[in-house]
């Protein structure tokens, strides 16, 4: 039960990622991702925000959606796919992006990972 809970959390996360990705103004988006706010407000980078909230959303979306498309063992290697996926991801965002996105994205999915096996 706790491994669900933890792996709905790191869902639910990547959906609020995608929201402020691809909704939130320029000045939430500098303050989430520690940018300057004169990036943020360049429609190239507001572009570049609102593909990569597509990918966080449907990473959120699918790990959901599995919980009720998938059953079993197959489940569980599902999420670990996934969460393998966004550690990954967080890990290479941590060293070119922001530190952050290890507190925010790889520690969470490093917990959901470990409560898999």
């Amino acid at each position: 039960m706790l491994v669900i809970f933890v792996v709905m959390l790191v869902a639910i996360g990547h959906i609020g990622i995608m929201l402020i990705e691809m909704f939130a103004s320029p000045e939430q988006q500098a303050r989430a991702f520690d940018l300057p706010v004169e990036f943020t407000r360049q429609k190239e980078a507001r572009i570049s925000f609102a593909n990569q909230g597509i990918y966080n959303g449907a990473l959120g979306v699918t790990i959901i959606a599995s919980y009720w498309l998938v059953r079993g063992v197959l489940l569980i290697t599902v999420w670990q796919m996934l969460l393998v996926f966004i550690m990954v991801v967080a890990l290479y965002g941590g060293f070119t992006a922001t530190k952050k996105i290890w507190v925010i994205q790889l520690l969470p999915a490093l917990i959901a990972f470990l409560l898999t096996l």
